[in-house]
């Protein structure tokens, strides 16, 4: 069964730090790119960073730019988001989808169930 489980998000105050996992299984993510997205309450879903199926390419919201880090481990099979300084407006259920490949021209075509990161004191 394929499966992407998003996992690591919880409530901090501002100026703190969570890591978010994403966690694979059923097939390996060597082949694949990930994606993190996120969805806050009365906005559009906001693609957040995107990692290569290698890690030798990543792109970044220009919101996170500087703060969150994207990476993976293909031996565990999952992709990891850091994301410091955290900003009441990164609240958000926090989502990782997968593409073939790249993070450019493919349709990610497999999603989590997300995980909620709240920022608030």
């Amino acid at each position: 069964q394929l499966q992407l489980v998003e996992s690591g998000g919880g409530l901090v105050q501002p100026g703190g730090s969570l890591r978010l996992s994403c966690a694979a299984s059923g097939f390996t993510l060597d082949y694949y790119a990930i994606g993190w997205f996120r969805l806050a309450p009365g906005k559009e879903r906001e693609g957040v960073s995107c990692i290569s199926s290698s890690g030798g390419s990543t792109n970044y919201a220009d919101s996170v730019k500087g703060r969150f880090t994207i990476s993976r481990d293909n031996v565990k099979n999952t992709v990891y988001l850091q994301m410091n300084s955290l900003k009441s407006e990164d609240t958000a259920v926090y989502y990782c989808a997968r593409k073939a490949w790249s993070c450019l021209d493919t349709e990610y075509d497999f999603w989590g169930q997300g995980t909620q990161v709240t920022v608030s004191s």
